[in-house]
């Protein structure tokens, strides 16, 4: 999700004090907005416009999620060729959208040229105003926030640090048996708790009260089980468990795992259970927390989810890495924690689900590459300190070939979207022994900034050979450097 505060402060960063080409007529912005209101963000954007009177805006449009306007509705907002930027806000209570109604998504990108999405959140999604208007746009793109969430969802399934030990709470667990087989080969451990312990005790045999059974998990419960012990990983879940009577409901019991009497419900993780966790957490190098960390019973907050946001805040002062997924367990760290800067946090959990599923981001996929564009440079350059000359639209590479030959101080960076003319390239550089050229397949104007912010050492120059690419890439790509 990305603030209405920050959204602002990148037009200043990706536009200063220039005017769009008028090539680019109207730019559409896609971004949830969650902290502002539409009236206090007609009012920042008339402060911005003031601030920078250079900055050429002649229209705000603002579509606000609470109006129940139809497609015929938005058909009628004119004057929408004189619009440098279009914010478009969340618009999933209009059926057009939520149908990726291809008519709605036109209406919402007419008169633009450049798609930039910064709504990551809702990247799991096939939206019209995030997956339906890249078919009407020159140019789609990812948002600095879409962009730096989606890298800190990659590394999730890193494993550079260990031990690992994901947490994972919530309920059914059929649906999310992929993600837990993946997790099952990322993680040294998993730590179930909620419903989808319940399954795992239930696969074992344990006496687990059947209003907490999934009838069709066993068998899934049970290859998770066989694949934990293949890896030779262990599978954790409560020992005990705070309960309280169905008939007195403050009339509450410790019970250990597998011996719950007929007629109590668990409500909280019990004291050795705590115990335990505390125990795990204190030898890891790297944690998941992803999903509910409350039973479905209970409404308000646990002591046992608020002991375990304070060892998540202990031991993320001793240089671990963690990362919360979920808005119950986003707001129960947030509570006991002094800052969360510290912690790597998603409250949308079904993009997390998604991604651990292996299934595809129809978001990500829309853009005209999938974000990030992810480069080994020791692979690319034998000495990647050494300063970097881009060439973007290299073709054939003769051009950078050439440099590269006659410059050997330098590493030189081809970036071509014609996959054949990339092989030809790198075919010429294995056959002239060049150390210092590579060539990349890729849409320079959206992958660029993701491209070169990883190089070890630092960008000198640009060329481009493209005219096609000047105003593209100098509007969206080289001032972001």
């Amino acid at each position: 999700m990305l603030h209405t505060s920050n959204f602002l402060y990148q037009l200043h960063c990706r536009f200063g004090s220039s005017t769009l080409h008028p090539h680019y007529s109207c730019m559409s912005y896609n971004t949830a907005t969650g902290s502002w209101s539409s009236k206090q963000l007609q009012s920042r954007l008339g402060n911005l416009r003031s601030r920078r009177s250079e900055f050429r805006v002649t229209c705000w449009q603002v579509l606000d999620s609470t109006k129940t306007c139809r497609v015929q509705e938005v058909s009628k907002m004119n004057k929408w060729e004189n619009v440098d930027i279009l914010l478009l806000d969340n618009l999933t209570k209009f059926r057009e959208e939520v149908a990726n109604c291809s008519k709605f998504s036109e209406k919402l990108s007419s008169g633009a040229t450049i798609f930039v999405n910064d709504a990551f959140s809702l990247s799991h999604k096939i939206l019209a105003s995030t997956v339906g208007v890249t078919r009407f746009c020159h140019a789609s793109v990812a948002g600095f926030n879409f962009e730096e969430e989606l890298l800190q969802l990659k590394k999730i399934s890193k494993t550079t640090r260990q031990p690992y030990l994901a947490i994972i709470g919530g309920s059914n667990f059929l649906e999310k048996a992929n993600a837990l087989h993946l997790l099952a080969c990322k993680c040294d451990g998993l730590y179930f708790f909620g419903k989808l312990a319940f399954q795992i005790m239930n696969a074992l045999g344990l006496s687990v009260p059947g209003c907490f059974v999934e009838q069709d998990a066993v068998g899934e419960a049970l290859k998770l089980i066989q694949h934990a012990h293949c890896r030779k990983i262990s599978i954790y879940f409560p020992n005990d468990f705070w309960c309280f009577n169905n008939s007195k409901q403050d009339l509450r019991e410790i019970f250990p795992s597998g011996g719950i009497l007929t007629g109590w419900t668990p409500i909280d993780l019990g004291p050795v259970s705590l115990k335990e966790l505390s125990s795990l957490l204190s030898i890891c190098k790297k944690i998941l927390l992803i999903g509910s960390i409350k039973f479905d019973s209970v409404k308000e907050d646990t002591v046992g989810a608020s002991e375990l946001a304070l060892m998540l805040q202990k031991i993320s002062m001793t240089d671990c890495d963690v990362t919360v997924v979920g808005n119950a367990a986003c707001n129960a760290v947030a509570g006991t924690s002094c800052s969360i800067t510290q912690y790597r946090m998603f409250k949308n959990a079904s993009v997390v689900w998604e991604f651990l599923k292996g299934r595809i981001l129809p978001g990500v996929a829309a853009l005209d590459i999938a974000y990030p564009h992810d480069l080994d440079w020791n692979i690319a350059f034998p000495d990647p300190s050494k300063p970097l000359i881009v060439d973007i639209g290299s073709g054939n590479g003769l051009f950078l070939l050439k440099m590269a030959r006659r410059w050997q101080n330098y590493n030189f960076l081809g970036l071509e979207i014609n996959k054949k003319l990339v092989r030809r390239c790198l075919n010429n550089v294995l056959q002239s022994n060049i150390k210092n050229g590579y060539f990349i397949s890729t849409n320079a104007t959206s992958t660029f900034r993701s491209i070169v912010s990883s190089y070890p050492g630092y960008l000198i120059l640009v060329t481009i050979q493209r005219s096609s690419f000047v105003q593209s890439c100098m509007d969206h790509c080289l001032c972001w450097i």
